[in-house]
């Protein structure tokens, strides 16, 4: 044997005897580590699997109430809606939505406030979907709203930065010209002929409402004079 093959023999010899020192010290522990990760490695796919079909459940039920809404059937829509809203998570959002337009529709128009109310205090919708549920319960309350609850509930949104802010505007005219505040009307009309992000057809209403506005800003000055 020569030298070489001597001392990769003995080599060899002591790297056993560590590994089975090794083993036999922490042996026990190797094999629950082992073990521990096939165990989260198939909760985890298991856990995906689960996500999975709930997701497919969820869509499936959701637009079974979306035909049966389509269909004209109301309140079977509104319970299936509901349904989802307790069973399914990812679709509760969506389908709150769905439910307070039917609810409005069918003339529920305070259930369909609340509705939109609880979305928007709802942990599980996402900011953008808060503030347009804000928006829409405003424009259901724009016909008995007062302006100071009108403009306590779009405070948030009466401001340069926010993308909701000629929706704000425009439900804040609509409820001061109710009201008789053809002044403030007037204001929240031009700030959103004057906003250059407003949409055309934001811009077209506004006109239309401004030549409703104009005899009252008349009459109100003939008055003061």
């Amino acid at each position: 044997m020569s030298e070489e093959s001597l001392f990769r023999e003995v080599d060899e010899e002591v790297r056993r005897d560590e590994i089975e020192n090794i083993w036999n010290k922490y042996g026990s522990w190797i094999l629950a580590l082992c073990l521990g990760v096939i165990f989260a490695v198939g909760g985890f796919k298991g856990w995906q699997y689960w996500q999975k079909q709930q997701a497919e459940a969820g869509g499936s039920a959701y637009f079974q109430a979306i035909k049966l809404a389509t269909d004209g059937k109301t309140q079977e829509a509104e319970k299936a809606f509901t349904a989802l809203n307790d069973s399914h998570v990812g679709y509760a959002v969506l389908a709150s939505f769905k439910q307070a337009a039917l609810m409005a529709d069918a003339g529920k128009t305070k259930d369909a406030i609340a509705t939109y109310d609880k979305i928007a205090v709802s942990k599980a919708a996402q900011p953008t979907l808060k503030q347009l549920a804000q928006i829409k319960a405003a424009y259901l309350l724009a016909d008995t709203a007062s302006l100071k609850d009108m403009q306590s509930r779009l405070a948030a949104f009466n401001n340069a930065t926010s993308p909701w802010r000629n929706a704000a505007r425009e439900l804040i005219a609509i409820t001061a010209y109710r009201g008789g505040d053809y002044a403030l009307a007037d204001r929240r009309l031009n700030e959103i002929l004057a906003d250059p992000q407003s949409t055309s057809g934001a811009k077209q209403r506004t006109r239309i409402f401004l030549s409703v506005l104009s005899p009252k800003l008349t009459g109100n000055k003939s008055k003061s004079n």
